[in-house]
């Protein structure tokens, strides 16, 4: 006999940071930002086979001021960093970005000059998913990994200070080659 049977039917207990936890977590809108061959495997997701909507991502938007979750998928190029920076700095608060594939998380094999060596010197990536290209099937374990800590995800003040933390910190690793200093 457990507590929820000595209570009415009309009442709910809970935290308002497990409640806005639990929303965040079930209303993420991903912002598709498919750069190479991983795109394919990002577009997979969305199929009946293996359907993220069931998690009420059905609606992937292409627009960053309607978005919450941007996942990188490919490589990134030194011209398209910028823009990667710009349309991050757009979307709502708060935000998580996901690195797909191995391009994305470290540059892969593309070793040059003209290839970002890792999402995360232009913005704080919150999961990696390796793999060339990753199965869809990881990309959802990755998305379900993300709902997880999304659920536990702190309010206010305490998250702000995480976010510019985990910033600053990931920024500071390694600078951008030829880019503006306020990308640094």
């Amino acid at each position: 006999m457990g507590l929820e049977e000595h209570l009415p039917g009309d009442f709910l207990l809970t935290t308002v940071e497990a409640m806005a936890g639990w929303a965040r977590r079930s209303s993420m809108w991903p912002m598709t930002f498919g750069l190479a061959c991983c795109g394919m495997e990002l577009m997979a997701v969305g199929d009946p086979r293996h359907d993220f909507s069931r998690w009420g991502m059905e609606r992937a938007s292409a627009t960053p001021r309607q978005a919450d979750l941007m996942v990188v998928a490919g490589r990134v190029s030194q011209k398209m960093a910028p823009v990667l920076r710009r349309l991050y700095d757009q979307m709502a608060e708060p935000k998580w970005v996901i690195a797909m594939g191995v391009c994305a998380s470290s540059g892969g094999m593309f070793n040059n000059y003209a290839v970002v060596q890792g999402v995360d010197h232009i913005v704080p990536v919150d999961v990696y998913l390796p793999g060339c290209p990753p199965r869809p099937e990881m990309l959802l374990d990755a998305i379900l990994k993300l709902r997880d800590s999304v659920q536990n995800t702190r309010l206010g003040a305490h998250r702000r200070a995480e976010t510019a933390m985990r910033e600053r910190a990931r920024l500071a690793r390694l600078p951008l080659i030829n880019t503006p200093s306020d990308l640094r």
